[in-house]
């Protein structure tokens, strides 16, 4: 019996998942008998999305604080006017063709750096009025990235203005609920517990461990903006990386790794699949994904798979990235690769859609801006590769 069915046939002589800090936590459904097959669902996925607008920008704050990413978000502003459009028209169509249930976005929904709390609203509200204009017609989730909530005035836009928008379409799976108060929550679909975890709030872990404590789900998805295993260049931008964090990390790993939990994130800007094997003997699954789509035309590059990829090697993906940390970046590989199952890896932006039923999670993914299909990925299978 797999560790997932154990987890299951145990959590389900709970009543139901009620938080425990019901700030964060949508009021879920019942509990069915585990020998019933739950009806099969699917989402739409997005990564990284980085919605700006020139105007959105304090220019004087920025060359106090931030001169570096002006070029940033020049880019960042002509990928939502010129690509992003495409992009959610793609989007739109995978939703009405695959029935999807509502779409999920990984984090760092907006540029942010706008340099105080009012302009980080216009960014936040126009971001919101312009997937409101792609009538995708279904809810809109998403988990908090760092850009969500970088420069000054840009947490408390989050509060003011993603935060209700969340309560809204959160609990619209279970028509109503209460106000969110905090940016780690949990929504119950079918089958299926999303937790979507606040990746800036030391507090999460505590709330993610008493969530899944009261788990009664057949299917498990953590919804979190940096990676929880590294990969690529950026080998120390995962979650929990300094040393000082290390006991930590272990505890959250440990607890994916017991619900065969399926990660899902983004931050890196690259493709990933990884399968983690834990210490307590657990493993789970992360997938990533980029929604930032630099031109019409794309197609993968750098594309790495298989065991023999997971090493210290993969820092040459982006061999002009911080040269002086090369030796440190290796060294997190040769601690991390004993562990990693199976591995993919590709510079390749886009949406995907998962297919969720009672056997299997897969996901479809598409190219740049396309509904070509760059790949097909089983992720069940993964957990025991």
């Amino acid at each position: 019996m797999s560790i997932l069915r154990r987890q299951f046939i145990v959590s389900s002589a709970c009543a139901s998942i009620v938080a425990a800090n019901r700030e964060g936590v949508v009021a879920l459904e019942p509990v069915r008998d585990a020998s019933e097959k739950a009806e099969p669902f699917s989402f739409a996925l997005l990564g990284d999305l980085h919605y700006d607008k020139l105007e959105h920008h304090d220019y004087g704050w920025l060359e106090k604080n931030h001169v570096g990413d002006l070029t940033q978000i020049k880019n960042y502003s002509r990928i939502t006017s010129e690509i992003m459009p495409s992009l959610f028209d793609s989007v739109r169509k995978s939703v009405a063709d695959s029935r999807s249930d509502f779409v999920l976005q990984v984090g760092d929904f907006v540029q942010g750096l706008c340099g105080n709390e009012k302009l980080a609203i216009v960014q936040n509200n126009e971001a919101l009025a312009f997937i409101e204009s792609k009538s995708l017609g279904v809810p809109f989730l998403f988990t908090k990235g760092n850009h969500d909530v970088t420069g000054d005035g840009a947490t408390d836009a989050f509060m003011e203005v993603f935060l209700p928008y969340l309560s809204k379409q959160s609990t619209s799976f279970q028509g109503g609920g209460e106000q969110l108060k905090r940016a780690s929550y949990a929504v119950q679909h079918r089958d299926a517990l999303f937790c979507f975890y606040d990746a800036y709030d030391r507090e999460s872990l505590e709330w993610l461990e008493a969530t899944l404590a009261k788990r009664t789900s057949r299917h498990c998805f953590v919804v979190i903006h940096p990676p929880v295993v590294p990969y690529g260049a950026r080998a120390t931008w995962h979650i929990y990386a300094n040393e000082r964090d290390k006991a930590t990390r272990e505890k959250l790993l440990d607890l994916l790794g017991s619900q065969n939990a399926f990660v899902l994130g983004g931050h890196i800007h690259r493709f990933n699949t990884i399968c983690r094997e834990t210490t307590n003997g657990g493993r789970f699954v992360q997938f990533a994904i980029s929604s930032v789509v630099n031109s019409a035309s794309i197609k993968p590059a750098t594309e790495l798979e298989g065991l023999n990829e997971y090493n210290g090697d993969q820092i040459r993906v982006e061999p002009n990235f911080s040269p002086d940390t090369t030796d440190a970046r290796r060294k997190v590989y040769e601690a991390e690769a004993p562990y990693v199952k199976a591995f993919a890896y590709a510079d390749l932006p886009g949406h995907a859609v998962v297919q969720v039923d009672d056997a299997s999670v897969v996901v479809t993914m598409y190219a740049g801006i396309s509904r070509n299909v760059y790949r097909t990925i089983d992720l069940t299978k993964l957990l025991s590769s």
